[in-house]
């Protein structure tokens, strides 16, 4: 059974940085895509970075390009490194994956299998 498990929400002022952490097991391919999805009330949910199994591609949105790096141990634990922070990004941030060998330019929320239970990150001004 594939399980996600989030750690490293919390609470920052504008300007700060926050890492995000996804332990993943149960995966029975090596070919997987683990990543970050984002829903802050009111909005869509929106994909925010993905990465490969063997690290070589990965995908930002725009709103995370520049300030958020996603990274992937060879345990599979994925981090998502957030660095000046602003408010737009309060929202539950959940760890994602599905069976893959490539990340694609996008991220379709019904496109991927595995869901964690989220962790919330909340952006004061």
């Amino acid at each position: 059974e594939v399980q996600l498990v989030e750690s490293g929400g919390g609470a920052v002022e504008t300007g700060g940085s926050l890492r995000l952490s996804c332990r993943a097991s149960g995966f029975i391919s090596d070919d997987y895509v683990i990543g970050w999805f984002r829903q802050a009330p009111g909005k869509e949910r929106e994909g925010v970075a993905c990465i490969s199994s063997s690290s070589d591609s990965s995908y930002y949105a725009d709103s995370a390009k520049g300030r958020f790096t996603i990274s992937k141990d060879k345990s599979k634990t994925a981090h998502l490194e957030m660095n000046s922070l602003k408010p737009d990004d309060t929202a539950v941030y959940y760890c994602v994956a599905d069976a893959a060998p490539f990340v694609v330019d996008g991220m379709d929320p019904s496109g991927w299998k595995y869901w964690g239970q989220g962790a919330q990150v909340t952006v004061s001004s």
